[in-house]
């Protein structure tokens, strides 16, 4: 199809922190502008509760965040950017669902609703729902119901997904049940209030979020049965009547922008609006993913994303993973889907340990004093990088394990919680640090042997985001770990540039994801090779994790 070399697309990320929209030249791929914007409400903690793991973001944050950026990033562009755009992607995290009305309202935006938690959309990394998981494994494993529905989902369901989600706030707030129509995943939910096509019976879910979260299948006819759902929570065969029971790929379009939208955001009614996916999914996708390439989304948390030919999967399942889904990533090919629930939060954590001090009585003092705590707090990873890469690997006897968030790949618990030993008296904060980071990497390399060992060939690594770009201790530490080659990509914004090319496809500039990823797909920009004497002392070391993993899940899980 003839493009014109006038035409962009846009993409908008909607992350755990933050959103971000990118325009994107469709003949070149050139990034050609960019805004990114904080949830105003998410950035004070509000309707957070991180000691009962509760995390709950308003979609106002999202709707004020929308505006902005996209105002924000056709500004940076200049004059005619709005009617160069000829499509627009959407992605979000995932699972991030959250209760809508009959008119696919989301309730917390309704007067009567906007203070209370569990009317918002519940983020991906909420684990108030961990009893509801657990009630959903054990109906799925009972052998009473006609399916196994979690085989899809490697075998274990997650406190992270949707009807665990949906579950225990319809258990827990009888005013939300009640005026609860259905749940909506966020990047399912924004693409269909741009196009005013949000009523829950008609609304277009997209396969990504409906395969990975909502366990549908076409196997089964779709999701699963009233009777399973009934017996998990007597309100959720309601959600389950106003899901649709065709589910769309990213290379479609929902609908176009509607007139009182394009006005808000200056851009053309009837703009082309794309079928909504997670954020590690579009970035597979913006990073140029291909069959048996291992794509790592690595940010707060990672997920692990690997396309593989519809033959090589055949009729078998992967278990401990979270996911198999024709079509969730590139239409055609089985999307496998992996992660772990910190990554990037771990060190944060760590960060916050130590300047406690910093911040616990920061806002009593002078604004300078203030100002220099908050440097020194900036500077504090990056000045604990450049000491812990000259130390040897496991520094002097320190092991750590990764899963200060639970366990999402392999085989999700979420109960499980993170340790450290071997240390003693001379352990410093850069050792520290540095098991911190071989953990990580320990438990990145558990889910290259899931699918290995499972027979799903690794052939290739790539790496997107930040700490991807940024950090040279992760990044080696992680080639030496999984004993291959990772290669970087060099776009800041992939996950954006991948919603951008669904949205270029949703508009017309290309006849399919594929087709769009040979011009937009961002290139390569370094590769991270083992070295072979760090490698071979891993490999003692990472047998020492799954050892002190063994041990902690035994006792304490």
């Amino acid at each position: 199809m003839a493009r014109s070399r006038s035409q962009c697309a846009l993409g908008l990320d909607y992350g755990s922190d933050s959103a971000r929209a990118v325009l994107v030249d469709t003949s070149t791929g050139r990034e050609v502008a960019e805004a990114v914007a904080e949830y105003p409400r998410w950035k004070r903690g509000m309707y957070c509760d991180p000691a009962r793991q509760q995390f709950r973001q308003h979609p106002q944050d999202y709707l004020d965040v929308l505006v902005k950026t996209v105002k924000g990033v056709l500004a940076a562009a200049g004059a005619g950017a709005a009617e160069r755009v000829v499509g627009i992607g959407i992605d979000t995290t995932g699972s991030t669902p959250g209760p809508v009305d009959a008119t696919g309202m989301a309730l917390a935006l309704k007067p009567e609703f906007k203070d209370d938690p569990d009317a918002m959309f519940v983020l991906w990394k909420d684990h108030t729902a961990v009893a509801e998981a657990e009630r959903f494994n054990e109906l799925a494993h009972s052998g009473d119901f006609k399916h196994d529905y979690s085989r899809f989902v490697g075998g274990i369901y997650s406190s992270e997904w949707y009807w665990a989600k949906a579950a225990k706030v319809l258990k827990g707030n009888a005013k939300v049940r009640k005026a609860t129509a259905s749940w909506v995943e966020h990047c399912d939910w924004l693409p269909a209030l741009l196009t005013g096509t949000a009523d829950p019976a008609t609304l277009a879910r997209g396969r990504c979020s409906a395969g990975h979260k909502a366990c549908w299948h076409a196997s089964w006819g779709g999701l699963p049965d009233a009777d399973f759902l009934r017996a998990l929570h007597p309100s959720l065969p309601k959600l389950a009547a106003c899901y649709a029971s065709e589910t769309h790929t990213v290379d479609h379009a929902v609908g176009g922008l509607t007139g009182a939208w394009a006005r808000k955001l200056g851009l053309p009614t009837g703009t082309a609006v794309a079928v909504g996916a997670f954020d590690a999914h579009l970035g597979a996708v913006g990073a140029g993913a291909r069959p048996n390439i291992l794509t790592k989304v690595m940010g707060t948390s990672t997920c692990d994303m690997l396309l593989a030919k519809p033959e090589e999967i055949g009729r078998r399942t992967v278990r401990g993973i979270c996911g198999q889904v024709d079509g969730s990533i590139v239409p055609g090919m089985v999307g496998l889907e992996a992660g772990q629930s910190a990554f990037g939060d771990a060190y944060a954590w760590f960060r916050r340990l130590l300047a406690w001090p910093l911040g616990a009585d920061a806002k009593l003092l002078p604004k300078a004093q203030q100002k220099l705590a908050e440097s020194l707090i900036d500077g504090m990873l990056p000045a604990l990088e450049r000491v812990a890469l000259a130390l040897p690997p496991g520094s002097h006897g320190e092991l750590a394990l990764d899963w200060h968030n639970g366990r999402r790949t392999p085989n999700a618990n979420q109960r499980l919680r993170g340790a450290m030993t071997g240390i003693n008296l001379g352990s410093d904060a850069p050792a520290l640090y540095r098991a911190l980071v071989e953990s990580t990497a320990y438990g990145a390399r558990a889910i290259v042997d899931c699918f290995v060992d499972q027979g799903v060939a690794v052939k290739g690594v790539l790496a997107l985001g930040g700490i991807a770009r940024k950090s040279q201790l992760v990044m080696q530490t992680c080639a030496d770990v999984f004993e291959r080659p990772i290669d970087v990509v060099k776009s800041d914004q992939c996950c954006a540039l991948g919603a951008a090319i669904a949205g270029a496809v949703a508009g017309g500039a290309f006849r399919s994801i594929a087709a769009a990823q040979k011009v937009m797909a961002s290139p390569v920009e370094r590769r991270y090779t083992p070295d072979r004497k760090r490698a071979k002392a891993y490999r003692a070391l990472y047998a020492d994790y799954r050892k002190l993993g063994g041990f902690v899940e035994s006792t304490l899980g």
